[in-house]
Parts: C-alpha cells; structure tokens; sequence
C-alpha cells in the first residue's frame, strides 16, 4: 500500500529527477499533484523542470563524485534519470548500498545509456530481431564493418551511423556510399554524450513506418507488477530527431501483436516500474527492434492531448506504486516548434492564432536559449481521426512565431 507524504516537511516522499528538459518539467507536474517534492537536477540553470520543481541544482551528472554527492545532501527516496548522460555507476553502486531507489533499475539505466548496451541484450540475450549492426572505435574499423573487411558480414550501403550514445538524433547520419564515411565518423564524434570514441553502424532496414510502443510497468492489486500498452504512436523523424508524432497509429494484428511481445521481453529484461518508449521498425507483419529509452518518449508528447493520462502522469503513478489507466481518450497528434533563431530569453508571437485551431493546445518548455534547431515548444491537436489532428497540429505549430525578445 503506497503512502505519500506531505512536501518541504518531514514526511515528504521525495523524488530527485537527473535531468530537467521538458519531458521532465512534466513528469515533475504529475509528480506534485500527487504531493511530491521533486528535485530537478540539469547542466544548466533554469532549465524547464528547474521553473516548476522544488529544488533545483546544476551538475555535471556524468561526474560520479559530484553525483553521489548531490544524493548525499538531498537524501531522495527515489532517483528518476530522465537523459542518458550519467555516471550509471555511480548510481549502481548507490542502489546496491541500498542508499536509493533508481527508476526503473540501475542496471536498466546503465544499459540504456549507450546504444551498444541495449543493443547486445537486444539482439545477443533476447533473440529480437534487429537490423544488422556492428560497433567501431575508430574510422578504420568503420569503414572495415561497413566493407567487411574485418571478417564480418559488410553492413554494405546505406548504412546509418549514430554515437553509442547521444540524444535526439545528435550525431546520427545516413551513409549513402564510401564518400560519406568520413564524414559521418566526425559527426558522430561532435554530436555524442561522455563517450565520443564509439559508434553503432546500423544496416537499412526498408520499413513501412516506425513506432513507438510506450509500455507500463506498474503494480497490480494484488502487488505484482503488470505490463500495460498504450496505442501505438507513429512519428516522423528528420535526421534521427522527432518533428510529429500522432496517435492511434493504425497496426494490423499480427505486428501489433509482435510489437507488443517485443516490448514486454524487453521490458521485463530491464525490470522495475515506470514507462519506457519502445522503438520499432514495422513492414507488413515484419517487425524490428531499434531502441528503448526507460522513461517518457518525446514522441510521446501527443499523449498530453490524445490519452487520459499522459505518459507523464503513467510514469508518476506507475514509479509511486499506484494504479494507471492506458486508455485512449482521442485521437490527436504533436508538432514540434523550433526556435529558428540563436538568441536567449525569446519571445513568442501567434499564440493566440495558435490556440484558434480545433482541439488544439500548446506547450512552451520555457528553455532559457533558442538555436536554430532547437525544440522550443509543441503543438497538440485532438481530431476525429490522426489525418486531421496531423493537419491541425502542423497548422498550430506554423502559427508560433519564436522572436528575439525587444
């Protein structure tokens, strides 16, 4: 039976998230209106989640020592990793010394840092199914994977290049011949996180579409955990980074039914509660495994609009040991605003425009600094079916106009 205490006092169940972008500003939303003190923890100041937590701190959380310090002080009854870069020793050697709980798991946070990780428990451990692959430390055991001049099987062209980790499509390029190799080590080597040395190199898997299948790890009535999923979300990516997303994406049974089974065995191999974001690849019934992130997806920002409770608010309850409802309560879609300007403390002109189309809604994250590429905002629209709610949400975003402030 789950008890919660009061905030700022001596019962207060407290709940430290490392990092607090804007996925995270809300998980600490959802988190206080269930009546617990959150720490939010980023690189920089006045990130999202730093407005609206409790207590806000900037770390290098890739620093053990600072890391374990910062827990020391704080004292949280659970820490939430909401990015990949962290010492995920250090919080393995913590959940150990029985010092906190983590979310979903130490060892879940620690393989799902880096892609090779993941990708080896994947394919090597659970026999999922997953497009060809090999790592490389250097440009010359890149280009030999992609040849096959080391002995192995070549990845052959086009190829996908991404750092072992990295977020949000830093790093990641399509290779489309020898030309392109060089190139595409240097990227990955400016656009990865902490380990700027290694790299996956992906075969081309010529997919239908791409989902992500948010899976719930939450206790039951009876005390056990219980896997539960949400709908599943299509999304467009450019250049590995998320620009729509949309939900119910509409599945025939068979890889529904595949993509369900997929994540639950990996899933239940990382263990713990809370929400992950499965990445799959799907043509006709044919189904492939890419990547799984242990905590809310940024595709699934949709689900603000599209189910009753948001990802958000699953992962709260979920990680506190209450009950969760998955169910849809519309069809709707997301749009991403980008700054599309370098500058700090922007402006935003439109929103009024903006709020005019149907079922539509806004979130401004409230990041400090704009740069051209940059996520600022999105914009959500709930329709009677995904076509309209992409065409309302696209038309929502086009209508905010990010400024240098006067």
């Amino acid at each position: 039976m789950t008890t919660l205490g009061t905030p700022l006092s001596a019962s207060a169940t407290r709940v430290m998230l490392l990092g607090a972008g804007e996925l995270g500003k809300e998980v600490i939303i959802a988190l206080q209106r269930l009546g617990v003190e959150v720490i939010a923890v980023d690189r920089y100041a006045n990130a999202p989640g730093h407005q609206v937590a409790h207590r806000a701190h900037v770390i290098n959380m890739a620093d053990g020592a600072a890391l374990r310090e910062l827990i020391a002080r704080e004292k949280p009854d659970m820490v939430v990793p909401e990015i990949e870069a962290i010492a995920t020793p250090t919080l393995m050697e913590l959940e150990r010394e029985g010092v906190v709980r983590v979310i979903p798991t130490a060892r879940a946070a620690w393989l799902t840092m880096n892609r090779e990780g993941i990708r080896r428990l994947a394919a090597e451990e659970l026999g999922l199914a997953t497009s060809p692959y090999r790592f490389a430390s250097s440009l010359e055991e890149l280009q030999a994977a992609i040849d096959g001049s080391d002995g192995g099987e070549p990845i052959g062209y086009p190829c996908i290049v991404k750092p072992v980790m990295s977020s949000s499509g830093k790093g990641q390029s399509k290779l489309d011949g020898p030309q392109d190799v060089k190139k595409a080590w240097d990227y990955a080597a400016s656009g990865g996180r902490v380990d700027a040395g290694r790299v996956i190199v992906e075969g081309f898997v010529r997919f239908d579409y791409e989902i992500t299948q948010l899976t719930v790890r939450a206790l039951g009535a009876d005390g056990q955990i219980q896997t539960h999923f949400c709908d599943p979300i299509g999304h467009v990516q450019v250049s590995g980074d998320y620009v729509e997303s949309w939900q119910p994406h509409p599945m025939g049974s068979v890889a529904l039914a595949a993509s369900r089974e997929m994540a639950h065995k990996i899933t239940e191999s990382l263990g713990g509660t809370g929400i992950f974001g499965v990445e799959l690849f799907v043509a006709g019934d044919q189904v492939w495994f890419s990547e799984v992130s242990p905590r809310p997806h940024d595709t699934g920002l949709v689900t603000l609009s599209s189910q009753h409770q948001s990802e958000f608010e699953l992962h709260a309850r979920a990680i506190l040991g209450l009950p969760v409802d998955v169910s849809l309560r519309s069809p709707a879609a997301s749009a991403v605003i980008y700054g599309g300007l370098e500058a700090k403390g922007i402006q935003f002109d439109g929103v009024e425009d903006a709020l005019r189309v149907p079922g539509s809604d806004l979130r401004l994250f409230g990041k400090p600094e704009s740069f051209q590429r940059r996520r600022m905002g999105v914009a959500l629209a709930r329709a009677e079916d995904i076509e309209q709610a992409r065409t309302n949400a696209k038309l929502a975003a086009s209508r905010v106009k990010p400024k240098a402030a006067v």
